[in-house]
């Protein structure tokens, strides 16, 4: 299949032949659907706090977490280019529908305005101004990354998603006055971000008394997937190479596995909000970090009283926190399991990073949701469940998805080592079942493309998990250029 210059390539990009191998079977025989026992609802697999609870949680991080190595995970590879579709195609075609028209209308109320002002020329048409604001013409927004753009005015100026994530980050992940940051960023727009980032922390390190580390890393090219033809031949390009495209964020647990740190907050890039709303955010990521604090506590506990010897009360014990407050369920048969057995199921079961993810309702976002699910290893766990990892042929399986009552907004509480301070190997804890195929046009063809596990699912399906209900107006994504209209970003 592979001629010498072919794997001559493969090797170039680092990747085991053997890799490319199981990636062309997995288009042949497709990915196992997820097994949904049941919608995860609140105290039947999601947490909902009180008032109290929330300030409780709070200070009991602040309490907990002096020492720690905290960090802020911000994946924010890739273009904007979607927050613009419409406007992209009245550029090209001249069409404009309600949102183009609400763009031109509103202009004036998006932090970029000004910027754009003094670039177009006077008297400029709509048309002009969209090639102004898109392309390098002028602004070159179309082709900007999110974290790039001018999101938010204040009094002192504008700001963009990754001034808004560095002022987050001091305001719940900074330890001792320093505050770490971690951006996945694309190849094309590292030299941005840097120079962004270089311009403006003198001046955040000033107005806010905290010392900034700031750091970036790009997707790893041995983790791009081999692309087929619709027949699962390999793709190639017109100079006969192989056509290896990146395999969506769930090649992003390879640059989280890089990470050393104890403690890591993950919010995507475009999930911000000016300050006057931000108190809420705070609150709630420190909730979540005060418990997550609280059941590695109880897990590095269990795993020492283990070590201790197991006593039939002590199974008893980890028996009901896995099934009552883990949410695991174990497989069939496990109360005929011998007492050595049981130890070897908790010891692997605690042995595992831990994540606290916030989930809000369901308001019918596209995206994923909490769900249990069934396991190849025959247990039931918690675990974050996208629409295209579902059989929607199974009426069953298509009610219990359709009928979630929470959403995924990206909201992650991040456990990384074990009880020995050791850093756990993330790579060891995927799923590679729960990756899923796509379809793709290259060069007026199309193509399948795979994408990995996901970060938030596939890459973290092994992870011991605790969903945790958040407020609504913590979860404020840009989508399209408009949602910067709505009251939450103005």
């Amino acid at each position: 299949m592979f001629s010498e210059k072919d794997l001559l390539q493969i090797q170039s990009k680092n990747i085991a032949i053997e890799t490319v191998e199981q990636q062309i079977e997995d288009f042949r025989t497709g990915f196992p659907f997820m097994s949904l026992e049941k919608a995860a609802t609140v105290n039947d697999g999601v947490i909902r706090l009180s008032d109290e609870e929330v300030k409780q949680y709070a200070d009991s991080y602040a309490q907990n977490s002096a020492g720690l190595n905290l960090l802020k995970f911000v994946p924010a590879s890739g273009a904007a280019t979607r927050m613009f579709k419409s406007l992209f195609t009245f550029l090209t075609e001249n069409k404009a529908d309600k949102s183009v028209d609400q763009f031109f209308e509103k202009l004036p109320l998006f932090a970029f305005y000004k910027d754009l002002l003094e670039l177009i020329p006077e008297d400029a048409d709509k048309q002009t101004i969209a090639e102004y604001f898109l392309t390098e013409k002028g602004l070159n927004y179309g082709y900007l990354p999110k974290g790039l753009l001018k999101f938010h005015t204040y009094p002192e100026g504008c700001r963009t998603p990754l001034e808004e994530h560095i002022i987050e980050a001091a305001n719940y992940g900074a330890s001792e006055g320093v505050a770490n940051l971690h951006f996945t960023v694309s190849p094309e727009y590292n030299a941005g971000f840097q120079g962004l980032t270089k311009s403006i922390l003198p001046y955040y390190q000033r107005a806010l008394n905290t010392k900034f580390n700031v750091s970036f890393s790009e997707q790893k090219g041995s983790t791009d997937t081999i692309a087929v033809n619709m027949d699962n031949s390999p793709f190639r390009e017109k100079d006969d190479t192989l056509l290896f495209r990146p395999a969506g964020h769930g090649a992003l647990i390879e640059n989280l596995n890089d990470i050393d740190a104890d403690i890591v907050f993950i919010k995507n890039i475009d999930n911000v909000v000016p300050d006057r709303l931000k108190g809420t955010t705070y609150d709630y990521k420190k909730a979540l970090a005060g418990i997550l604090l609280n059941y590695q506590s109880k897990i590095f506990a269990f795993e020492a009283a283990l070590e201790a010897g197991a006593t039939p009360e002590l199974l008893a014990e980890l028996a009901e926190f896995y099934e009552k407050e883990i949410c695991v369920l174990p497989p069939v048969g496990f109360d005929t399991y011998s007492d050595e057995q049981k130890v070897a199921y908790f010891k692997t079961k605690l042995n595992r990073p831990i994540r606290v993810c916030g989930v809000v309702k369901n308001t019918g976002e596209p995206g994923g949701g909490p769900f249990w699910c069934k396991n190849s290893d025959g247990t039931a766990s918690l675990q974050i469940v996208e629409s295209a990892q579902i059989d929607v042929d199974s009426a069953e399986q298509k009610a219990i998805f359709n009928n979630s009552t929470h959403f995924n907004p990206v909201d992650l509480i991040c456990g990384l080592k074990n009880s020995k301070g050791e850093k756990f190997n993330l790579l060891q804890f995927r799923d590679p079942k729960t990756g899923f195929v796509t379809v793709k046009s290259r060069d007026g063809k199309d193509v399948k493309a795979q994408e990995l596990p996901g970060l938030w699912n596939g890459a973290m399906s092994d992870w011991n998990t605790v969903f945790v209900e958040v407020p609504l107006i913590t979860f404020n994504p840009v989508k399209t250029v408009n949602d910067l209209l709505r009251d939450e970003h103005q």
